[in-house]
């Protein structure tokens, strides 16, 4: 069983900063990428960052400069450090990650259960 737990949603001020967390746990065997998603009530999920086992990392438009995503191995955390948050990045954040559990021998995606990220003066 895999699980991914997201943390450090809340209601911030517009030019503010916020820190979300996603932990992984379960029978892991393995993790690649790792990812920040979120969606706005009535609109798709939107890509918004990812970040490869090795570091590489790539960024939507719309948080390139303002948001980082960075990742710690040993505790299978991705983090995503958002800065001047505005009031259109209102939305609930998702966590995805591509793991291979113990005993398979492929990969699949699982998805956090999201987080409320709220803008707002």
């Amino acid at each position: 069983q895999v699980q991914l737990v997201e943390s450090g949603g809340g209601l911030v001020q517009p030019g503010g900063s916020l820190r979300l967390s996603c932990a992984a746990s379960g029978s892991i065997s393995g993790i690649i990428n790792m990812g920040w998603y979120r969606q706005a009530p009535g609109t798709q999920r939107e890509f918004l960052a990812r970040i490869t086992n090795n570091g590489t990392t790539n960024y939507a438009d719309s948080v390139r400069g303002r948001f980082t995503i960075s990742r710690d191995n040993a505790k299978n955390t991705v983090y995503l450090q958002m800065n001047n948050l505005k009031a259109e990045d209102t939305a609930v954040y998702y966590c995805q990650s591509m793991i291979r559990v113990v005993g398979s021998t492929s990969w699949s995606y699982y998805w956090g259960q999201g987080t409320q990220v709220t803008v707002s003066s």
